[in-house]
C-alpha cells in the first residue's frame, strides 16, 4: 500500500473515532436529559389527571370519557387505571408505529422512563392507582434529527478537509511520485533517470535509485544477450521449466505416429484465459512465480519412461499428453485435483478465476491439428462450465470437429447472413398459472437440413473468439422485433464475455433508444459467473439498462453465494437459481432450507426469485412454499 493511501487512512481513522466518540457522549447526553423531562412529565401529568379524577364522580362513564381526552392530547404510550383489587378499570394503549426516527435507531439507543403513578381517591377511599407513560417517539424523532445534523458537519468537515489535504498532499508529494513513476518504469524494465528534488529526504533515494538504474542497466544488457543465446539452445520454457511448443509438438507426433505407445491415449490441456490481466495485477514476478509454480504441478508424474510429459503450448496454455491412460476422464481429472490441491489455494485470493481444463482422447495415426481442434472445442466448453473447472470429451469427436477459424466463418456468416433464431420458453408462475415472462433461446442454424445449434454448442467457441458480442446484439434485436408484434415480455441473456465489451454496450445503448416503447417489456439476464468475474462493468450496464426502462436479472445464480452481499447495490429485479438447488428439491431438506432464506434474503431487497432446471410440475407448490415467484424448466409445458 502506497504511502500516500496510509497517510489517507490514518487520517480517516482518526476523524471517525473523533466522530465517534463525539456523537456517543452528545447522543447519550441527549438521551439523559431526554429521560429526565419525560420522567419529570410523567410524573406531574399522573399527579394532575390523578387529582382531576379524584374531584369528579367516580361514573365509569365519566372516568373513561376523562381518560380518553387525557390520552386523545398528551402523546402517551399508555394511561391506565387500576383498583386497589387489581381490576383494571380503564386503560388507553397508544397502537400507532414509531415515526420520526427509524425503528433501527430506537433499538439501538433506547430510551427508558418509569412510568408517573398517582392515588385516585373517592371521598376517604381510594378508588385506584394511575399510571401513565408518555410517548417517547418525540424524544426519539429530537435525537434522530441531533443526530443527522451532527453527521452532517461531520462530512462537510471531511469534505473541507479531503480538498485542502488534497491539495497539500500534491503538492508535498510531487517529488515522491516522481520516485514512484521510476520505480514502476524499473519493473517495467524502462531504466530512467530523474533530476533530485530539493528535499533531502527524497534527495537521498532519488541519487541511489538513479545509481541502481545505471547499474541495472548494465546488469539486464548483459543478462538478456546471455538469455538469448540460451533461448536458442534448450528446449525449456525460461519461466516454467516445461517442453517449448516445438519440442512438446514433436513428442507429440512421435506418439501419434510411432509405435511406442499404445494407440489410444489421452491429452489434457489446462488454459489461463486471462494471463494479461493477472500479469497486470499481480506484477510481473508474482506472475512468474504463479507460471512456474503451474509448471512443477504440470510436471509431477510427468517426463517418465512412459511418455507423459507437459509442456507450453503459447503463453497461457498447457498441455499433458498421458499415452498410458486411455480415459481422458480420468487423465482430467487427476491434473484437475493436483491443480486444486497444490496450486489454486496459493493464488485463490488474488485471482479466483484462474484456469480452464479439458481433457480428450487421441489415437494412433490421428493428425496433430485435428487433435488440437479437438482439444480446443473441449476447452472452449470448459470454459462455459465456469472458472477452475473442466470438460472432458469421451468420444475424442466433438458433436462439431471445426478448427477455430471454420467456427469463425460460421459464426460471422450466422450473424451476417439471419440464421439466428430464438427459441421461446415459459417461465411460469409460482402456482403455474401464467406466465411472468417468456425467456428467448438462441438457435443457430448451422445448415438448411440439420437440427439448429443450441447456444451450449458455439457460444463456448464464440467466447473463445471473442465474437459474442455480434451474436448477443443480434439476439436482441431478434427479441425487439418479437416484441412488437406479440405481448407479453421477453428475458434475453448477454454472454459474460459482452459485458465489459465498450462498443456492445455503446451500440446496444444506441438501439434501446430507438424503440422505447418495448423496452419496459425487455429484461436482461447474465449469468452468475460474468457478473463476478466483470462486476464493475456490469453494475454499470445495469444501470444503464435499468435507466432506459429494462429490466435486469442474473441467471445461474447460487455458485458465488459469498459474494452475494454485493447485489444489494445493485438494484436487480430478479435472480435465477442454479438448477443444481432445484432438481431432487423434494428429497434434499438442506436445500430446502438454504432456497428458503435465499428466497427470503432476496425478496427482503425487492428481487423477485425464480427456478431454473424445474423438472417436475408436481414440485410447484413446494417452491412456492419455498418463497420462489416463478419457475422454468424442462418439466415446464
Amino acid at each position: 500500500m502506497s504511502l500516500i493511501k496510509q497517510l489517507w487512512i490514518a487520517i480517516a481513522l482518526v476523524m471517525t473515532i473523533a466522530f465517534g466518540g463525539s456523537m456517543v457522549v452528545s447522543v447519550l447526553s441527549a438521551r439523559h436529559y431526554l429521560e429526565q423531562q419525560l420522567q419529570v412529565k410523567n410524573i406531574d401529568n399522573a399527579t394532575a389527571l390523578a387529582l382531576s379524577l379524584s374531584q369528579l364522580d367516580k361514573d365509569p362513564v365519566t372516568v373513561e370519557l376523562q381518560v380518553a381526552a387525557q390520552f386523545d392530547v398528551g402523546h402517551y404510550r399508555f394511561i391506565r387505571i387500576v383498583s386497589p383489587t387489581g381490576q383494571t378499570l380503564v386503560e388507553r394503549v397508544f397502537s400507532g408505529q414509531l415515526q420520526g426516527a427509524p425503528r433501527w435507531f430506537a433499538a439501538l439507543i433506547p430510551i427508558r422512563v418509569m412510568p408517573g403513578q398517582a392515588l385516585i381517591q373517592d371521598g376517604w377511599k381510594q378508588y385506584g392507582t394511575l399510571t401513565l407513560a408518555s410517548h417517547e417517539q418525540y424524544a426519539y424523532k429530537s435525537l434522530w434529527e441531533g443526530t443527522l445534523e451532527l453527521l452532517l458537519w461531520f462530512v462537510l468537515g471531511s469534505i473541507a478537509t479531503g480538498i485542502t489535504g488534497t491539495l497539500l498532499i500534491r503538492v508535498i508529494t510531487r517529488p515522491l511520485n516522481e520516485v514512484v513513476g521510476q520505480a514502476d518504469a524499473i519493473a517495467e524494465r524502462r531504466f530512467l533517470s530523474i533530476a533530485e528534488p530539493r528535499t533531502p529526504e527524497l534527495r537521498s533515494v532519488v541519487r541511489a535509485m538513479n545509481s541502481m538504474v545505471e547499474r541495472l542497466k548494465a546488469m539486464f544488457s548483459e543478462e538478456a544477450a546471455r538469455l538469448e543465446t540460451l533461448r536458442q539452445k534448450v528446449n525449456r520454457d525460461a519461466v516454467t521449466g516445461l517442453a517449448s511448443r516445438d519440442h512438446f509438438l514433436a513428442h507429440l507426433r512421435e506418439i501419434l505416429d510411432g509405435e511406442q505407445f499404445g494407440s489410444i491415449g489421452s491429452l489434457v490441456l489446462v488454459r489461463l484465459p486471462e494471463l494479461a490481466e493477472i500479469n497486470q495485477r499481480l506484477g510481473h514476478q508474482r506472475t512468474d512465480a504463479l507460471l512456474a509454480q503451474l509448471g512443477q504441478v504440470l510436471r509431477y508424474g510427468s517426463d517418465d519412461p512412459t511418455g507423459q510429459r507437459a509442456g507450453r503450448l503459447k503463453g497461457g496454455e498447457f498441455a499433458v499428453v498421458c499415452p498410458t491412460l486411455a480415459s481422458p476422464a480420468q487423465a482430467a481429472t487427476a491434473v484437475h485435483e493436483r491443480l486444486l490441491k497444490d496450486w489454486l489455494p496459493h493464488w485463490a485470493a488474488d485471482v479466483p478465476d484462474l484456469f480452464h481444463l479439458a481433457g480428450v482422447r487421441y489415437h494412433r495415426d490421428q493428425h496433430v491439428g485435428q487433435l488440437l481442434s479437438l482439444a480446443d472445442d473441449a476447452l472452449a466448453r470448459a470454459e462455459a462450465l465456469g472458472p477452475n473447472s473442466y470438460f472432458v470429451d469421451e468420444t475424442g469427436t466433438p458433436r462439431t470437429a471445426l478448427p477455430a477459424e471454420q467456427w469463425r466463418t460460421l459464426l460471422t456468416e450466422a450473424v451476417q447472413g439471419g440464421r439466428l433464431a430464438l427459441a421461446y420458453y415459459p417461465v411460469l408462475k409460482g402456482d403455474g398459472q401464467g406466465a411472468i415472462h417468456t425467456e428467448g433461446m438462441i438457435r443457430l442454424k448451422a445448415d438448411g437440413n440439420g437440427t439448429p445449434l443450441s447456444a451450449g454448442d458455439f457460444m463456448p467457441m464464440a467466447a473463445h473468439l471473442n465474437l459474442t458480442a455480434p451474436i448477443d446484439l443480434t439476439v436482441v434485436k431478434l427479441a425487439i422485433e418479437h416484441l412488437r408484434t406479440t405481448a407479453g415480455d421477453i428475458a434475453v441473456n448477454l454472454s459474460a464475455e459482452t459485458i465489459a465489451n465498450f462498443n456492445f454496450r455503446h451500440e446496444l445503448t444506441q438501439l434501446l433508444k430507438s424503440y422505447p416503447d418495448v423496452c419496459q417489456r425487455l429484461l436482461f439476464e447474465v449469468p452468475e459467473y460474468g457478473v463476478f468475474r466483470q462486476f464493475e462493468a456490469f453494475r454499470d450496464l445495469a444501470q444503464t439498462l435499468k435507466q432506459l426502462g429494462c429490466r435486469v436479472g442474473i441467471e445461474y445464480f447460487g455458485q458465488r453465494f459469498t459474494e452475494t452481499d454485493k447485489l444489494s447495490s445493485l438494484g436487480l429485479d430478479y435472480i435465477k437459481v442454479h438448477p443444481s438447488y432445484i432438481r431432487g428439491i423434494a428429497d434434499n431438506p438442506g436445500n430446502q432450507e438454504f432456497l428458503k432464506g435465499l428466497c427470503n434474503m432476496a425478496h427482503a431487497i425487492g428481487m423477485t426469485v425464480i427456478a431454473l432446471g424445474v423438472e417436475n410440475r408436481e414440485d410447484l407448490p413446494l417452491l412456492t412454499s419455498l418463497g420462489f415467484d416463478g419457475a422454468t424448466g424442462p418439466g415446464i409445458k
